[in-house]
């Protein structure tokens, strides 16, 4: 029996953002796939919402409702089908929502009848992120990069969740600083000896843990575009962005 040849395109038919796209939010598992992909970008829209429209009330409060009308399916209809990657699908739908609220608001204040006194929520907007902000960053930018640091942080828990369940996470503590950037103050020698290895075995251990890595990453993203082409754009876009 000849077998079917595949296109590289067939691959991204069950992703979740293109499995979303097809079917909106009309069956179970395209609200589940939708569910999923909200999550993983809960830390980015929380950033931006706090960085550009903390005017507009508790960023935790417009985050939540943000997310509640995403996974109703409010704004599926809108969405590229042909070419859409999901973080540009989300930040613009973040848009199109403060963008809203703030016009809510404004004819809410006008048609009051006493003085309005904005409520002061503080200067602290940090998301809890360990990577530090830089300055003064255009608002599209900030939010890419905290959509990259959330990608790698997914990518480097499922693979300390790998060690945990193989029984081994003193090697995976022992080496993920060669994945955070971290090794510059480690000694391959001294680690090797401290998990019982061989220097030539520390060296393969870190390379596999790299790859393996790289490996969850590119799964991550994966999810959210509907092509190889665009898969290879973000994974390029997401280590400018992280090292920014």
């Amino acid at each position: 029996m000849t077998r079917a040849m595949t296109s590289p395109g067939d691959h991204f038919l069950t992703t979740r953002w293109t499995q979303v796209l097809a079917a909106g939010t009309h069956s179970p598992s395209a609200r589940e796939a939708l569910s999923n992909l909200c999550a993983a970008y809960y830390a980015p829209v929380h950033a931006y919402i706090a960085r550009t429209a903390y005017d507009l009330g508790d960023p935790r409060d417009l985050t939540h409702e943000f997310f509640a009308r995403l996974l109703a399916g409010k704004w599926l209809a809108g969405a590229d089908r042909e070419k859409g990657r999901f973080r540009g699908y989300v930040l613009g739908a973040v848009k199109h929502f403060l963008a809203d609220t703030r016009d809510r608001l404004s004819t809410a204040k006008r048609g009051a009848q006493h003085e309005h006194i904005p409520l002061d929520f503080g200067t602290d907007t940090s998301p809890g992120f360990d990577a530090a902000a830089p300055a003064n960053p255009i608002p599209d930018v900030w939010f890419d990069r905290q959509w990259g640091l959330a990608v790698l942080d997914q990518a480097l828990a499922e693979l300390a969740a790998e060690h945990e369940r193989t029984g081994r996470v003193a090697q995976f503590n022992a080496l993920k600083g060669w994945l955070t950037g971290d090794s510059p103050t480690l000694d391959q020698a001294d680690v090797a000896r401290q998990i019982g290895v061989s220097d030539g075995a520390m060296k393969v251990a870190i390379h596999r843990l790299r790859l393996r890595f790289r490996e969850l990453v590119k799964a991550h993203i994966r999810q959210t575009v509907s092509s190889e082409d665009e898969l290879r754009d973000e994974l390029r876009y997401l280590i400018t962005v992280a090292n920014s």
